[in-house]
């Protein structure tokens, strides 16, 4: 009698015999079946390895649109069946949202060659490519690439991963910061255009409570504590969780952004629906939306939407806000973390001098007299 596919037999004692169900590593790595012993009953290891493949029939009906992927498949190929993958749906909403952008830059470069193509030479390329646009972004693309053709020689599509032995370069650390005037700008015409409104509440949410563009628009109204005016947050890189204040000013424009936008659950979303659903600004979106604006409010390409959260920070630094206080905005709990923001301004030693005269005053006698020559 014909066993079902995959199911394997072991001779024991007295003749008898153990049926086991042995499938494909793709199917257990994405968690549809799991190697089992089936007993030693035939009819009921039929039965019941019939089950099991008819959840991997499921399974490869509902999320394997192509049919299968090699050497000679295409990248674009090798990104539309790892989406389908529990490695990606079982990402973060956010995460999510940040490999479909570094995914998109790496499809812009390379999405029409064949696999087989791609070989650590052209992912090498890849990088320095990527680094035109900045070291954060060119790191960030090829730790996702590394990813996603990892994904590929587990399943077997492929057998080499070409960016795994690419060797990403240290990023200088970033001083740059917006001065009050260029943000001010900038909100004006953000909220002078609806297009840009969102943009503009994200930016100013950013600046003003010191936190990452990435969390902004991430946020939803369960954030906002509108009865106490607080934001109640946990941070998406450390998962630190912050309790700030929220200003008159910034309330009232979370107050009418809640009547315009209150029947969805973003606080900040993309201004048009996406499928009769707001959806929150990919980093794609807000990085193209954001430069955009920037230009329209003549700020200098030189800065980053990246650097409000640095702003801000550096301002409570030159203020004089104890290191505690700053970090409990700031959300970090190691002080080492905030020491790049305490960088040597002319108004942080103004403050410093200022305060260390008005403590100790001296007086020394000058002789006027001119050098007899």
């Amino acid at each position: 009698m014909k066993l079902p596919k995959y199911v394997q037999t072991k001779k024991l004692k007295y003749g008898r015999i153990a049926y086991r169900y042995n499938p494909p590593k793709k199917y257990i790595d994405n968690d549809v079946v799991s190697r089992c012993e089936l007993g030693t009953n035939l009819v009921a290891a039929k039965v019941k390895a019939l089950e099991l493949n008819q959840k991997i029939n499921d399974w490869c009906d509902k999320y394997v649109t192509i049919k299968s992927i090699d050497s000679k498949s295409k990248l674009s190929d090798l990104i539309d069946i790892y989406k389908k993958s529990n490695n990606y749906n079982m990402l973060r909403d956010k995460t999510k949202g940040d490999y479909d952008y570094l995914l998109k830059v790496l499809e812009e470069t390379v999405g029409g060659l064949r696999l087989n193509n791609i070989t650590t030479k052209v992912a090498k390329n890849c990088y320095e490519k990527w680094t035109e646009r900045g070291i954060h972004l060119a790191n960030h693309a090829c730790a996702v690439a590394n990813i996603l053709f990892k994904y590929g020689v587990h399943m077997e599509h492929i057998v080499i991963n070409p960016f795994s032995t690419i060797k990403r370069r240290q990023p200088k650390q970033r001083k740059t910061v917006w001065t009050k005037e260029q943000v001010v700008e900038l909100l004006n015409v953000a909220y002078k255009d609806f297009t840009y409104r969102n943009i503009g509440l994200i930016v100013q949410m950013s600046y003003e409570w010191c936190q990452r563009i990435g969390d902004m628009r991430m946020l939803t109204w369960d954030n906002i504590d509108f009865d106490n005016s607080k934001l109640v947050l946990e941070q998406s890189k450390r998962r630190a969780e912050v309790f700030l204040p929220i200003s008159q000013e910034l309330l009232e424009m979370l107050t009418q952004q809640h009547e315009d936008f209150g029947f969805q659950p973003y606080v900040a979303p993309q201004t048009k629906p996406s499928g009769g659903k707001y959806e929150p600004y990919s980093i794609y979106k807000i990085s193209k939306l954001g430069r955009k604006l920037m230009q329209l409010a003549g700020i200098p390409d030189k800065l980053r939407l990246m650097d409000l959260r640095r702003t801000g920070t550096t301002e409570m630094v030159e203020a004089g806000v104890p290191l505690g206080q700053i970090m409990a905005v700031t959300g970090h709990t190691n002080p080492q973390s905030v020491k790049p923001y305490m960088k040597n301004t002319l108004t942080s030693a103004k403050n410093a001098l200022t305060k260390r005269n008005a403590s100790v005053k001296y007086t020394v006698s000058v002789n006027k007299s001119k050098c007899n020559t």
